[in-house]
């Protein structure tokens, strides 16, 4: 991957800061910058999409199948993100969400998700189970 998420807290100082940016680079990497937020730039905007995607297949308003067909074709993602929820892990993800309910639970972005919590229950946490929201062998 090439992207590095410099993470810049109010007890970093600017050089510090700085150097980590050049040492990214060095490494051959894009560096970008964020403040200390939960998930920092990628999971803080991937995480609540993807239970907003889980969120409308348990409205019953499309399928997995089609959603991930839709992400694919229509917003040319490599993989549909019920195909990269199952390749995250579910439990990782529903570790994540956990953790930000947790810190704020009247975010609704950070809401539990009863079909995701299931699928945990019953040790289907995706590929590296065999099982997640697709079947895998």
């Amino acid at each position: 991957m090439k992207l590095v998420e410099v993470i810049k807290t109010p007890m970093t100082s600017q050089k510090t800061f700085e150097s980590l940016l050049d040492f990214s680079r060095a490494l051959g990497k894009h560096p970008v910058a964020c403040k200390d937020t939960p998930g920092f730039i990628v999971n803080r905007l991937l995480v609540p999409y993807l239970m907003e995607v889980v969120r409308l297949c348990e409205r019953g308003e499309a399928s997995k199948e089609d959603i991930d067909t839709a992400m694919k074709l229509g917003a040319g993602y490599p993989m549909g993100p019920f195909e990269l929820l199952d390749y995250v892990g579910l439990d990782t993800t529903k570790f994540i969400l956990d953790g930000w309910h947790e810190m704020d639970s009247k975010n609704p972005l950070f809401q539990p998700c009863p079909s995701l919590n299931k699928l945990v229950a019953e040790k289907k946490f995706g590929k590296k189970s065999g099982e997640g929201f697709y079947k895998y062998k």
